[in-house]
């Protein structure tokens, strides 16, 4: 009998143990996880800044301000133009080609300005040859390519290349140095 009681007092005195164990270990582990939550915030925004500071610097390194060319493609005039595909060649060479999802040729209509290229060359003149192809909205296929030199003097080059016109039919493209 006095044994029943010891294995009686002994699982009350388990099960009362375990219950008041249990609920402590809730409030630390919920405190832990608003702490590690919290930690984890902010090791995110590190990630970011560290992120956004590795991209200037390899910019920096890979396009020093010198040699820099950037290239920019922009749409303006009838929105009933589609654009579907761009090609830039420098000096001969295929340097860029794009293809356009539904998402890029809206943001385009709406005045957005997409960088194509980056890369670098030496100071003075590069022939830029520009070709998209773009269609209306009723499906007729429509091609245009223009040639640019491109002058390059000490410093950045920036070049936007503009595609535009007053129908969809009579897309040109125009270059404009910034």
């Amino acid at each position: 009998m006095l044994g029943k009681r010891v294995v009686s007092w002994f699982c009350g005195y388990l099960l009362l143990s375990v219950s008041v164990f249990n609920a402590q270990a809730a409030e630390v582990t919920q405190d832990q996880i608003k702490g590690l939550d919290e930690q984890v915030q902010d090791i995110k925004q590190d990630v970011l800044k560290l992120t956004s500071e590795l991209t200037l610097l390899e910019e920096k390194l890979l396009f020093p301000s010198n040699t820099q060319v950037s290239l920019f493609v922009s749409v303006k005039g009838d929105p009933g133009f589609i654009l579907d595909s761009m090609q830039i060649k420098l000096d001969n060479k295929v340097v860029a080609q794009h293809l356009y999802t539904y998402k890029e040729v809206e943001a385009l209509k709406e005045g957005g300005v997409q960088r194509i290229y980056t890369g670098n060359i030496k100071t003075g003149d590069h022939a830029l040859v520009a070709s998209f192809i773009g269609r209306t909205k009723s499906g007729t296929e429509y091609q245009r390519s223009e040639n640019y030199t491109v002058t390059k003097a000490v410093g950045p080059k920036f070049v936007e290349i503009q595609i535009g016109g007053k129908s969809a039919a009579d897309q040109n493209i125009t270059f404009k140095d910034w």
